[in-house]
């Protein structure tokens, strides 16, 4: 009775593990109405999507600062930033670091934009980007439109040109001013 007890609780583990897996690999689609976030800046300020209704918003995920890819694609986004400002979008940066160490790596790139903190991964998870098995998030960016409705979400990030490739993904959607 015992070895069947533990079989049961054993693939009823397996099939639990195997639901939230599934459920994570398909995350958020482009249609959806992009979940509401609540995330600190690496300026100190807190965004919140509800905030900037009437706007689009793009928000680029990097797995973990100060590391090779992420370096080069948050420097990216730095040294393009006029570009992208004269859009008229809001773009973010983000990752699971604390504010703490985001302000630090920030800091570190002269980013005059905010980079987003989601130490809690709530936000991670509710955008169907956080990879458990790693703790961290995915290179993936979401192209959310003034109604909040993901428009795009790319998972081939090109990090040597990431915000060339924003800029060109916004205005191929119409999402420019």
């Amino acid at each position: 009775m015992r070895t069947i007890l533990l079989a049961v609780f054993s693939l009823a583990a397996i099939l639990t593990v195997s639901s939230e897996s599934l459920q994570a690999a398909e995350g958020l689609k482009v249609g959806a109405k992009a979940p509401e976030f609540s995330m600190k800046g690496s300026d100190g300020k807190t965004y919140k999507l509800s905030d900037m209704k009437g706007k689009p918003v793009v928000v680029a995920w990097y797995p973990k600062a100060f590391t090779g890819g992420c370096t080069i694609e948050c420097k990216n986004f730095q040294e393009k930033g006029e570009v992208l400002k004269k859009l008229g979008i809001a773009y973010f940066t983000a990752s699971v670091d604390t504010a703490e160490q985001n302000e630090k790596f920030a800091k570190s790139l002269n980013c005059e934009y905010p980079i987003l903190s989601d130490p809690d991964k709530s936000v991670a998870t509710a955008y169907g980007v956080l990879n458990s098995q790693r703790g961290m998030a995915q290179r993936w960016t979401f192209y959310i439109d003034k109604d909040g409705v993901v428009r795009e979400i790319d998972k081939k990030v090109n990090t040597k040109t990431a915000a060339e490739d924003v800029a060109a993904t916004v205005e191929k959607l119409g999402l420019t001013k």
